[in-house]
């Protein structure tokens, strides 16, 4: 018997990196996500193919219930292959039955967005696990991927949502944010995938007197769901990126690469790669197409 699961994409448009220090970000859930089908198999393994946007297969292998259980890396350079294993790992402490009683498994991923976009690969991947499985998908992320879990809970929700991590509780509070300016909000690819566990690494190294931000963040976010207008929005989202620069010690993505652009632009989730959000009074095609940018997402195509 086939199954079919399915989980949503994410972006984090304010909180990132602080958010893993208690700061409540706001996340959007992506029309875009990845879904996860299963079939029973033979030979006690897992037969998997994972199908990237244009239907071509990025990662393709077969792996033993055995490698599973003792999470056998045999190969040390396959990082994909190791991470899954990772993964199916936890999800089998959290429910052996499902290996136990089983002959195999056929598994087919497919993304609905370029896997290089950075919209949630390993999260999708991770929620739609946890769905099949029966089990907590925050604490499979924990215990295998890491990171705050705003990601799982864009994965979860259909409408954009306020997340908090006090330790290990979660809040997860949906709110209103669909701007009546929407269509003076965009979302640019910046043509590189950012390693969100590198600029998570770099981030603790740099974040002395967090502390003091915190509070600053959570009045961001909470203006920011607020906003009555897109200059509005564009002054606090600003404030977020300077405030971030200077934890950061990285130059802000405008600074750095769009000096001249007439609108506001903001960094979403890890600095310096995957998509950045736009907002401009007039249409910001020719610009960032001028500029060898051609992923140009409006508002309405990106957001659920």
């Amino acid at each position: 018997m086939k199954q079919t699961f399915y989980s949503n994409g994410k972006l984090l448009i304010t909180g990132e990196y602080t958010v893993l220090d208690g700061a409540i970000a706001l996340a959007l859930p992506t029309k875009f996500g990845q879904y996860l089908h299963v079939a029973d198999g033979e030979n006690k393994t897992f037969s998997w193919k994972s199908y990237d946007k244009d239907s071509s297969i990025w990662f393709e292998d077969e792996i033993s219930f055995e490698a599973v259980k003792n999470k056998s890396h045999n190969n040390s350079e396959n990082t994909i292959r190791n991470t899954l294993i990772d993964i199916l790992h936890q999800a089998y402490r959290q429910n052996p039955d499902f290996i136990e009683a089983a002959k195999g498994y056929k598994i087919t991923t497919e993304l609905t967005f370029p896997r290089f976009w950075g919209l949630g690969t390993s999260s999708t991947l991770i929620n739609n696990i946890a769905q099949w499985l029966k089990i907590d998908a925050f604490e499979l992320l924990r215990e295998s991927f890491g990171g705050s879990g705003y990601d799982i809970a864009c994965a979860q929700n259909d409408t954009p949502i306020l997340y908090h991590l006090d330790g290990v509780k979660i809040g997860v509070e949906p709110v209103s944010f669909h701007p009546e300016f929407a269509e003076n909000i965009y979302f640019v690819y910046l043509n590189q995938k950012q390693s969100s566990k590198t600029a998570i690494n770099s981030y603790r190294n740099k974040r002395q007197n967090i502390e003091k931000i915190i509070p600053e963040i959570n009045k961001i976010t909470a203006a920011a769901v607020k906003s009555s207008n897109s200059k509005n929005l564009s002054e606090i989202l600003q404030r977020h990126e300077i405030i971030m620069s200077h934890v950061l010690e990285f130059q802000t993505v405008k600074e750095a690469l769009f000096p001249d652009f007439k609108g506001c632009i903001k960094s979403l989730g890890a600095w310096g790669g995957d998509f950045v959000m736009v907002i401009s009074e007039e249409n910001p095609n020719t610009y960032f197409k001028s500029r060898g940018f051609d992923t140009i997402l409006p508002y309405a195509d990106m957001i659920k």
